[in-house]
């Protein structure tokens, strides 16, 4: 069987095509492999799930169906050529252990990208009405890489504009909302594929985090989200990142589908992720802490559901024989100013006409100004401070095998809460925007004040959702807990997660 699928067929009933969504994406894929489901089938019915949920959820931008049959078929026609041995009669007998082996990981399985990151032949808007809107030539890292390991893309999906914000409402299309709370946002960058994921709209889907936009995502929709360690995987998005922040991981509703994920972003030399989940980690130290080094400029509060997922995260952590205890981290009060100069260095240069540059949001416009005031100098000695940070703050985390901390300080926000406009009511396109973009950056950063300096640092981090405003998992807002790794502790993460019971 391919690496990293569990060893047992898949024990699926074909009998009901509409349960195809809620197979993990680990059953899916062996079913998939299996011959138990074809992928133009499959691709059919998440189709079908997009076309009933995206009008509601604003999850995908850009829904390339045609494609994603022709490719499905593709990857069925493989199949088929691969069950054309001397003596089998085709469609028969299952693939033999050597036939499963030349399949690709993932495939037949359909993703959706984020519409910061290229797919041949489709519009990357990079959620802005001020770029030319054509169609990418070739595919991106990211991209190329999960089409060669048999994914088929379904789509873009819904991201701020440049994927600069905690939320993902921009100027070209209807907002990305929560599946639990369409008032409420589903967060950002990767709001649109934690959407998508969350509503079953896909099994899981990559996303870009390069400060929370996996883990803020995967916190407002109730999933696991994975930020791998800086420079494991490409990092799928077409723009710059001088201060080396921006990483892909896995978006998914289990730790299982995750680490799927990650075979086909990071394959192991040996052992898979998948393979090694449910290996029992060791008793560890956990650090826990809701030190910020948003603090002095934005103080903030925690809300208690914030503070009621700490408490859960922890007892889970303890009942699993870890050790948790306070940890106090010191951060360098530069750090604010140091990591917006590095954050919104690459919309300074974005290909933007000065005439277009009225189609920009706010906050884009704010910052892209300000960018392209600071001196070449400014930013390299901001991103010089970044990494000193990292080695301090690195230093005080090696006390501890684990640091943990809330996933959020707050619950998902409503629809239009950061910018001002009016989205909560379901109509779109919105009222102008209020135009207050240091507010709106302030009001992100007292929203996910534990998120970015794991990017500055470039430490491997987990979002687990613990906890359920409702009291019950699926009722309510979902919140979670954080969990910070040093270099290499992906698979640990996951396996702690496991651990947990996601």
């Amino acid at each position: 069987m391919t690496a990293g699928l569990p060893p047992q067929s898949c024990d699926w009933n074909r009998a009901s095509l509409a349960e195809i969504h809620e197979l993990s994406a680990v059953r899916l894929c062996a079913a998939l492999q299996a011959g138990d489901l074809s992928a133009r089938e499959v691709s059919a019915h998440y189709l079908a799930r997009i076309d009933s949920k995206n009008k509601l959820l604003g999850a995908f931008v850009t829904v390339t169906a045609e494609q994603a049959i022709a490719d499905a078929g593709a990857a069925d026609a493989r199949y088929a050529r691969l069950r054309r041995e001397p003596g089998r009669r085709l469609a028969m007998q299952p693939l033999s252990s050597r036939d499963v082996e030349a399949l690709p990981l993932l495939h037949g399985m359909p993703l959706g990208f984020k519409d910061l990151t290229d797919v041949a032949g489709v519009v990357t808007t990079h959620g802005s009405a001020a770029v030319d809107h054509k169609p990418a030539i070739t595919d991106g890292a990211l991209v190329a890489l999960l089409k060669s390991a048999g994914a088929v893309s379904l789509g873009k999906t819904q991201v701020p504009e440049f994927g600069l914000t905690a939320y993902s409402e921009n100027r070209i299309a209807p907002p990305s909302r929560n599946p639990y709370a369409p008032s409420r946002s589903s967060g950002g960058s990767s709001g649109g594929s934690a959407a998508a994921v969350a509503a079953g709209m896909l099994p899981f889907a990559p996303g870009t985090d390069g400060g929370g936009s996996v883990r803020i995502p995967a916190a407002a929709c109730g999933l696991v989200g994975l930020k791998p360690g800086r420079g494991l995987v490409p990092s799928g998005e077409s723009s710059g990142d001088p201060a080396r922040l921006v990483v892909a991981g896995p978006l998914a509703r289990t730790a299982e589908d995750a680490a799927l994920m990650m075979d086909a972003l990071a394959p192991q030399p040996a052992a898979s992720y998948l393979e090694q989940l449910r290996q029992v980690p060791g008793r560890l130290r956990i650090g826990l802490t809701l030190d910020s080094p948003w603090s002095t400029t934005f103080p903030f509060t925690p809300e208690q559901e914030a503070l009621d997922a700490l408490r859960t995260g922890t007892h889970l952590l303890e009942h699993a024989g870890h050790t948790v205890a306070e940890a106090s981290v010191g951060y360098d009060n530069r750090y604010p100013d140091a990591f917006t100069t590095a954050w919104t260095a690459a919309v300074g240069t974005a290909r933007i006409t000065p005439q277009r540059e009225a189609l920009l949001a706010p906050l884009t416009r704010t910052f892209r100004r300000r960018a392209q005031q600071r001196s070449a100098a400014k930013l390299n000695e901001s991103v010089a401070f970044l990494r000193q940070f990292q080695r301090d703050t690195v230093t005080q985390y090696r006390q501890w095998d684990l640091m943990l901390m809330p996933a959020l300080a707050q619950t998902p926000r409503p629809v239009g809460w950061f910018t001002g406009a009016a989205h909560g009511d379901g109509h779109w396109p919105a009222q102008e925007w209020a135009g207050d973009a240091d507010g709106d950056y302030r009001k992100q950063c007292e929203f996910a004040p534990w998120s970015s300096m794991v990017n500055v640092c470039g430490l491997p981090a987990i979002t687990v959702p613990v906890h359920w405003t409702g009291g019950q998992p699926g009722m309510g807002l979902p919140m979670g807990i954080q969990l910070v790794g040093p270099m290499g502790s992906e698979l640990l993460l996951l396996q702690v997660a496991a651990q947990l019971g996601f």
